[in-house]
């Protein structure tokens, strides 16, 4: 079993291939190919870490094209889906979380901020959808749900191909990979050399 962690698939999101610059001609291409590349790299019994925004667009096609993914699931909600906190006042909050879970095949739900070692022995480090600062917007949002930085390092999304790396916080989104997953020992290798550097995005 291998362990594998990702970000801002944003799957059924036609406006995203324009935005973080995806090679797709159109949503059903890109579907297809995020299926491809992710079941091409995870197996049935592997363990994938989903830090939010797992899927946009019409949620009645793009949750059962997660659910093909293989693979243990595990997500930290991000601002777009609809089963983040920020949500819980609505109504349909708890039909949402059931659909992640049945439609999408998410195993397991986690806080949107947790603790979490990155491979056994190693640090405890952050682990949210949010990074302490910076978007993919011009201004920062969402203040209220961000981790508070106490000095520690923080695994996260949400800023899209803005950076891979920025000081002591690195993106394991998709975009910032070249449309890749990263395996867990890539990201805990960067946080062991504990070089609190700039790196760009990768293209895809």
């Amino acid at each position: 079993m291998q362990t594998w962690i990702t970000s801002d698939l944003h799957v059924g999101h036609v406006k995203i291939i324009e935005y973080c610059d995806r090679p797709f001609k159109d949503v059903p291409e890109m579907n297809e190919a995020l299926v491809t590349t992710w079941n091409e790299t995870v197996g049935p019994n592997d363990m994938v870490y989903v830090l939010g925004d797992a899927a946009m667009g019409k949620l009645d096609d793009s949750l059962p094209i997660l659910g093909q993914m293989q693979g243990r699931k595990i997500l930290i909600p991000g601002n777009h889906d609809r089963l983040h906190p920020m949500y819980k006042a609505k109504k349909d909050y708890l039909t949402w979380e059931r659909r992640y879970r049945m439609e999408a095949a998410f195993e397991t739900i986690w806080p949107v901020e947790t603790w979490h070692h990155l491979v056994d022995g190693g640090d405890r480090v952050k682990w949210c959808h949010f990074p302490y600062m910076g978007d993919s917007h011009d201004e920062d949002r969402f203040d209220d749900w961000r981790p508070k930085d106490t000095g520690e390092w923080l695994i996260h999304g949400h800023v899209h191909d803005t950076w891979r790396q920025n000081g002591r916080m690195i993106n394991v989104g998709i975009d910032a990979w070249g449309g890749r997953i990263l395996s867990i020992e890539e990201v805990a290798d960067m946080v062991d050399r504990a070089v609190p550097q700039r790196l760009e995005r990768i293209p895809w």
